[in-house]
């Protein structure tokens, strides 16, 4: 009797262990938690520093420092295969030259990737379904510039299982992003509008339209500090979406930049203002960095 109850009790902690929560998940429900003090770290291009831009070592990185997010570019080959890179051409970050949309996949993947330095590494290009295969389960990602394919990332998504810790975002208006696709992406995944209030077009307007759909967050961008940034700031925050701020370079934040924090050593002038602004995550070029200094302020 006593050996069938310990069998039974190991029996039901390995049930139990498969459907505890992973990182992922847990980083996921932050974007939902009301009250949280907690301060998401973004990861532009990955911990490009280290490692080249855009490359699985460069996500690796970011996994082991306890990046909490990554952002991704992706772009479509000539034969249809979701690449990461950030530019339309391979020129930048590879020993190679020419657009990717005139390149196939086998073609990209002869390249080798450059590091920050412009020395030719070892390090191929990845395509999206290994950068998702890679980190499933251990961060949430955001993945940029695919407004004219949400249909079809989606479907990657769900056949890798990682819809739950994707943010997809576009810069396009409500009405634009649904007749582009037919999966209602809007409301199945993880998504978030993003407001260049540099833009002619009113940015409250724009806001009012999202707030229909309740978006996890919300990504404003704007070069100068003016009272219309913190209007739409506080609008944000009462619809009770996560506010997004971006700290990589001035035009993004009105001047409070990771450099200003990093290089002339004003961290409370540029993050902490973001902080103050009521940032819940923060993209950025200087991820250990911001992560150290959140960890000083009880925020990460």
């Amino acid at each position: 009797m006593k050996r069938y109850f310990l069998f039974s009790l190991l029996a039901l902690f390995c049930i139990m262990a498969g459907y505890a929560e992973n990182r992922a998940e847990k980083l996921a429900k932050e974007l939902y938690k009301a009250k949280s003090k907690y301060v998401l770290v973004v990861a532009h291009r990955g911990d490009w520093r280290n490692a080249p831009e855009n490359s699985l070592q460069a996500y690796k990185n970011c996994i082991d420092m306890g990046v909490d997010m990554i952002e991704i570019d992706i772009h479509k080959t000539k034969d249809n295969q979701f690449i990461i890179m950030h530019d339309a051409t391979v020129d930048r970050t590879t020993n190679g030259k020419g657009k990717i949309a005139d390149m196939t996949l086998a073609e990209i993947k002869q390249l080798k990737l450059r590091a920050g330095h412009n020395v030719v590494t070892q390090h191929n290009v990845p395509t999206l379904e290994e950068v998702l295969n890679l980190v499933k389960g251990k961060i949430l990602v955001n993945i940029d510039k695919g407004d004219n394919y949400f249909d079809e990332i989606y479907d990657l998504l769900v056949k890798t299982g990682t819809e739950k810790q994707v943010v997809i975002k576009t810069y396009d208006d409500l009405a634009t992003i649904q007749s582009k696709n037919k999966n209602d992406i809007v409301r199945k995944s993880i998504f978030m509008p993003i407001i260049n209030l540099d833009k002619k077009r009113d940015a409250e307007d724009v806001l009012a339209e999202y707030m229909t759909v309740n978006p996890a967050a919300y990504e404003i961008c704007f070069s100068q500090v003016t009272p219309k940034v913190y209007t739409v700031l506080e609008k944000v925050k009462a619809t009770g979406g996560k506010l997004w701020l971006n700290s990589m370079w001035p035009k993004l934040n009105g001047g409070h930049d990771d450099d200003l924090a990093v290089e002339q050593n004003k961290p409370d002038e540029a993050w902490g203002w973001l902080l103050k602004q009521g940032a819940k995550l923060i993209q950025t070029d200087r991820p250990a960095d911001l992560i150290k200094y959140l960890k000083k302020k009880h925020r990460h």
